[in-house]
């Protein structure tokens, strides 16, 4: 197996680790240089630093395509299948697959480091199952086709070559066929070429990752909303405005990923851009044909042609447990977002409910206030300093002066009781 992440804390260059890091933190133009992280098919590891052109190089991308992985830009989830290799940025895996190796960019994000670990496990369970097989006497494409290369030295003219090389393919689909189930009988399984072991892990890693903390959420929101609708306070309102942030950001994210999988999903062609490896061979033999037969047609078309023909039904099992899963998620935080949705809902309707009674009370008090307010005009007019003989005599001014304060009293009840028969009977008032 691969050796220990730490024994590569160095880039072949001799810099530290913060120089790399700073390297990575700048801008991606010409005369960057990056530290990447590169994976054979054994799972060993090499840290090499390379700027933007010698990626381009090597691995046959446009620059354009090395832009999706730029940490300094926001680019939504991508899975992008090329000529030579698989361009993957979902959520903070950013690699470039190979049929032959896998680059990563930011190798050095801690959270990064897990998906590392795992995916060297998994090349090197490859590496040695694929050896393995080997063993086992399985033909593999690449020596059918130098078995082809051999048996174009024995052929005198291309008619005679093209004959031989149909004959030879139909016995070679059918000796792979047999083989093929002599392997799935003691095995099982059927080992998956390196691109697509990679991108199982990339996949893997980012849905598991959705998920965990798309239930780590739930588990943070329910018991803040419940306790929030038996108790409307500032803080309970706060943790809900961040749970309910936190909810919107990984409802896009997620969104962004099953996306990126159901367009993948429902394009063959793009599926078939990924089989890098059927690609390589497939290439092989037409410049083995070519060379053979100098009236063929154009190599790059039968490889057009070849491409097309794939059968992208490995890889479509391969990516709809994931879409399913991911999917699956996404009802998750869908059902947790229609939960805070209802919450609110029921928030808005208490509160409207309060402030009904708020008003109601300020109507009962606005009343009562009117009706004391004209006894104090009536209390006021009986109290202005005029000549009269009302309350000459003293005995009986006593006695006067008493029922003019309770008939007042009465006469505002009265008329408080009224008012709010009045309320009752116009629906103002609700009890």
């Amino acid at each position: 197996m691969g050796d220990s992440l730490s024994e590569y804390a160095l880039s072949p260059t001799g810099d530290s680790p913060e120089q790399v890091r700073a390297n990575s933190s700048v801008p991606w133009k010409k005369g960057t240089v990056r530290a990447w992280m590169v994976l054979n098919t054994a799972g060993q590891a090499e840290v090499v630093e390379a700027g933007k052109y010698a990626i381009m190089r090597r691995t046959g991308l446009p620059g354009r395509d090395l832009r999706i992985l730029d940490p300094l830009l926001s680019y939504p989830s991508t899975i992008l299948g090329r000529e030579r290799a698989i361009v993957i940025n979902l959520e903070n895996i950013k690699a470039i697959i190979t049929c032959h190796e896998v680059l990563l960019l930011n190798s050095r994000n801690p959270s990064v480091t897990p998906f590392i670990v795992e995916l060297q496990k998994r090349l090197h369970c490859h590496y040695h199952a694929t050896r393995a097989q080997e063993c086992n006497g399985e033909i593999s494409n690449r020596r059918n086709v130098y078995e082809l290369e051999k048996m174009q030295l024995s052929v005198g003219n291309s008619q005679t070559l093209s004959k031989r090389f149909s004959k030879f393919k139909d016995q070679d689909e059918s000796i792979k066929m047999e083989e093929q189930h002599e392997v799935d009988s003691q095995d099982g399984l059927k080992v998956l070429p390196l691109e697509f072991v990679a991108l199982e892990a990339c996949l893997e890693a980012t849905c598991s990752r959705l998920d965990s903390e798309a239930k780590t959420l739930e588990q943070e929101a329910h018991p803040a909303l419940d306790k929030l609708t038996s108790n409307i306070s500032t803080l309970n309102l706060e943790r809900v405005r961040q749970i309910k942030s936190r909810l919107v950001a990984i409802t896009g994210r997620v969104q962004k990923v099953r996306d990126e999988l159901e367009h993948l999903l429902n394009d063959d062609q793009d599926m078939a851009e990924m089989y890098l490896t059927e690609k390589m061979i497939a290439e092989i033999s037409s410049e083995v044909i070519e060379s053979a037969n100098s009236n063929s047609v154009n190599p790059h078309e039968n490889h057009t042609n070849i491409s097309k023909n794939f059968d992208v039904k490995e890889l479509e099992m391969l990516l709809e447990p994931y879409f399913v899963q991911i999917d699956g998620t996404l009802n998750n935080v869908s059902t947790l977002r229609e939960y805070v949705d209802d919450t609110e809902d029921y928030l808005n309707i208490m509160l409207d409910d309060k402030q009904n009674h708020l008003l109601q009370m300020g109507v009962l008090l606005s009343t009562a206030t009117l009706v004391v307010g004209i006894f104090i005009v009536v209390a006021g007019v009986l109290g202005i300093n005029i000549r009269g003989h009302f309350f000459n005599d003293v005995d009986k001014g006593m006695l006067r002066f008493l029922w003019t304060i309770g008939g007042g009293t009465a006469s505002c009840i009265f008329l408080y009781v009224s008012a709010i028969v009045w309320y009752k009977r116009k629906r103002l008032l609700e009890w």
